[in-house]
């Protein structure tokens, strides 16, 4: 048996990385450098900064999208009854509320927080003792500390009480640490997060995608919002108003490849097509199971092997009001027939705002708003967007409302609303409560796909009630859901403990209703 978990926290990650081309982009190696000579200079340290920021890729190419969003009452999958892998009931466990210790794509997650995690903690601990000028220590402490709260605040959110390391592993006895409380773990976040604004620079345009003052301030907002303290988040989240940032015109060009990390991106997962290991490939995950999918993106592709997730459910259509933009920029409709063989077979892509089913056609939605011209199958250029300013208006509108503002939290949502579309009809409820579930609405179709609506049910307390209609929906909707799916209770809200690292580290305990 391997020791995954063991050789993540201990090996020396940062030395893989080296200088960029295209900003902080290019990660590719042009050598190996021995960690005990690498981290001396301050170029050395950013490189090494590159390597924490590199292990984000994987937790949005690989599993964010099944515990952010499928897990939620947002998306679902294109069931495929020839290919019954594990790897693929795995991912369908994840929606249906059947996941377990051994599920690899919960592990994985898990994982690959905890190597950016290590490769940030070699980076604390061996700046100090370097030998160059404070001032160019500061924004890499900040990006650094950032970097370490993120990947700390995804592994408190999805799996409670987590160990916390804060120091290189160098030594085998130091990486089996017992699991620190929510409490503990938070008090950590908190701390790198107030370090982090203290070090960062503000936001300047055009950005190059690496942390600042405002992805701090809204990260720390967030961490404040999970633990319903809005009056610690208010101030945080105003301040990131004064910073330059605003909304584009058009709901769709937020998602263009022109317009990565735009004046709305307040932070976003880099990635790049080519040939240098960068690429994003998300969207084919999203596109519907077919022999060939190039009417939807243009490049001759097979998808049965990996499409059909994260596909928008009927509830998510309907959430939608009639006129509102954000529908069609965000949901496309593959329109065409099943063949002799039993497989689809894509004719067109319809617009799904207004969308009607002609007769004989078969139509299946997918999440089209990473959806851009390409060359190569799964090498995509789309980031992938963490926080956005419309998402800081609307943290900050649910603030207003919490601490008896609706005033202004009204005029925030409607911001939102105005750019999605004229014919909206503003918000005017100012009963706290209906107030609240106007917000509710309201991020979940400004930020649909974009892995916030599990956590929003889950930090509003509505995870358990709504998650268990939307299975009993489901159930009566889709006779291949086993009956003793979406049985959501506490222990649901969070995910195992992955196996292995039980049978490695005895001082860890499981998650309760886990085996």
């Amino acid at each position: 048996m391997k020791r995954i978990f063991l050789y993540y926290i201990i090996m020396p990650a940062a030395v893989i990385v080296s200088s960029c081309s295209q900003e902080f982009l290019n990660l590719t190696p042009d050598s190996e450098a021995n960690a005990e000579d690498f981290y001396e200079t301050a170029e050395q340290f950013q490189q090494a900064v590159n390597g924490v920021y590199q292990t984000l890729r994987s937790t949005v190419n690989e599993s964010g999208y099944l515990m952010g969003e499928m897990r939620s009452d947002n998306t679902h999958y294109d069931y495929y009854a020839p290919d019954r892998g594990i790897h693929i009931i795995r991912r369908e466990n994840i929606d249906d509320f059947l996941d377990d210790s051994q599920n690899q794509w919960t592990n994985d997650y898990f994982n690959n927080c905890y190597i950016g995690v290590s490769r940030a903690n070699t980076i604390l601990d061996r700046i100090e003792e370097a030998d160059f000028e404070q001032e160019a220590k500061d924004p890499i402490i900040g990006e650094t500390k950032f970097l370490r709260a993120y990947y700390y605040f995804n592994l408190v959110r999805y799996f409670g009480d987590v160990p916390l390391y804060l120091n290189e592993v160098s030594e085998q006895a130091e990486a089996f640490l017992p699991r620190s409380s929510v409490d503990e773990v938070y008090a950590v976040i908190i701390n790198d997060l107030e370090d982090a604004i203290s070090k960062l620079p503000d936001p300047s345009f055009p950005q190059n995608g690496r942390a600042n003052k405002g992805s701090a301030s809204t990260l720390l907002a967030e961490v404040y919002m999970t633990r319903h303290d809005f009056a610690a988040a208010e101030p945080l989240l105003r301040s990131v108003t004064t910073m330059g940032y605003s909304l584009l015109s058009n709901y769709e060009d937020v998602y263009a490849l022109g317009n990565k990390n735009s004046r709305e991106s307040i932070f976003e997962i880099q990635f790049m097509q080519g040939d240098q290991g960068q690429q994003s490939m998300f969207t084919y995950w999203f596109i519907p199971k077919s022999t060939n999918v190039e009417v939807i993106t243009g490049v001759t592709s097979n998808t049965l092997n990996y499409g059909g997730w994260n596909v928008p459910t009927g509830d998510m259509m309907d959430a939608y009001e009639e006129g509102d933009t954000r529908k069609g920029a965000s949901i496309g409709i593959a329109q065409g027939v099943i063949g002799g063989d039993g497989n689809f077979n894509i004719e067109s892509v319809e617009s799904s705002e207004g969308y009607v089913q002609p007769p004989g056609k078969t139509a299946k939605p997918f999440v089209r708003k990473y959806l851009h011209p390409h060359n190569r199958e799964r090498n995509t250029d789309d980031n992938w967007p963490v926080y956005r300013y419309s998402n800081v208006l609307l943290l900050l509108a649910e603030c207003l409302n919490e601490s008896g503002n609706p005033g202004e939290a009204i005029e925030l949502v409607n911001q939102v609303r105005q750019r999605a579309g004229a014919s909206l009809s503003p918000v005017t409820v100012t009963d706290q409560v209906a107030l609240r579930d106007a917000i509710a609405h309201e991020r979940r179709v400004e930020l649909a796909f974009e892995n916030h609506r599990w956590h929003d049910l889950v930090r509003t307390g509505k995870a358990i009630e709504v998650m268990n209609a939307h299975g009993e929906e489901m159930k009566d909707r889709y006779g291949f859901i086993s009956r003793n799916a979406y049985q959501v209770n506490e222990n649901r809200l969070i995910f195992p403990i992955p196996y292995l690292e039980l049978q490695l580290n005895n001082l860890l305990t499981q998650n309760p209703g886990y085996n």
